[in-house]
């Protein structure tokens, strides 16, 4: 707790620090120096530092998270529009990437041969090429040669289902395609380490049907890499989300944070 009060401190420091170039910020290039001065006690930027983030750490707590400086809207209020956008975006992609790992790792480290080969080059491809280039890719496949999906904006599920999954299936796929290539590696090497254990073989053996040999005790003993992977392919998904809604014009949060820093 003690890390994270500094660590916001630290940042409300960066943030709320030069007062005068906030308000100047805010009324543009040609203001006045007393203009600026008018705006600053205005805003509260002439009360000392710590009693400003005094102020913002009890709104923050109370779920009181203040207006915008520029547009004069609420912060909770512009957020509730996007988070939505976003969370359907990352959860989609995090869902998929579980379940396409798994089955791409199960198939090369079982199957073998050119399966496991063109895996395991897609693996090197989908970790080497960013996440923003796979998107424009898909963009001038789908959207601009074939056109089966939308190049750019989001249909919500409540106007249609149907616009909904549209807009969203380029932007999962372009998100996901780095996280699935890493972790399918991962699972891929502690399937086939799993596979050249004694009880396997004992297993097989004995008769055990090799289906249930691969998906009840092999996967359950090689999940452990694999989750820990993809517990840090999460974070990456997360931080990636910004530039796939800047591809695809999406309204989330990347988006929201990009406009607000350009400001």
């Amino acid at each position: 707790m003690a890390v994270l009060l500094l660590v916001s401190f630290a940042t409300f420091t960066l943030m709320y620090g030069n007062g005068p170039g906030i308000a100047r910020a805010v009324l543009g290039a040609n203001a006045t120096d007393a203009d600026v001065r008018a705006e600053v006690v205005r805003l509260g930027l002439d009360e000392p530092l710590l009693v400003q983030y005094g102020h913002w750490l009890g709104g923050v707590v109370t779920g009181d998270l203040g207006n915008s400086f520029f547009t004069g809207q609420s912060v909770a209020s512009a957020l509730s529009s996007r988070v939505p956008v976003t969370l359907a975006l990352i959860v989609l992609s995090i869902l998929l990437t579980a379940v396409v790992s798994v089955l791409i790792g199960v198939a090369a480290a079982v199957r073998g041969g050119w399966i496991d080969r063109v895996v395991q080059f897609l693996s090197v491809l989908g970790v080497a090429v960013p996440a923003f280039i796979i998107a424009i890719g898909l963009v001038f496949a789908f959207a601009v040669s074939v056109r089966i999906f939308p190049a750019t904006g989001y249909v919500s599920p409540d106007q249609s289902p149907g616009g909904w999954i549209e807009s969203i299936t380029l932007p999962v796929i372009a998100l996901l395609v780095g996280a699935v290539a890493n972790a399918a590696a991962q699972f891929r090497g502690a399937i086939m380490d799993t596979l050249s254990q004694d009880y396997v073989r004992t297993l097989r053996a004995r008769g055990i049907p090799e289906s249930r040999v691969i998906f009840r005790h092999v996967l359950r003993n090689a999940a452990g890499p694999g989750l820990t992977v993809l517990s840090l392919q999460t974070l990456g998904l997360i931080g990636g989300a910004v530039f796939i809604e800047q591809v695809f014009a999406l309204p989330g949060i990347g988006d929201l944070s990009t406009v607000s820093a350009q400001r």
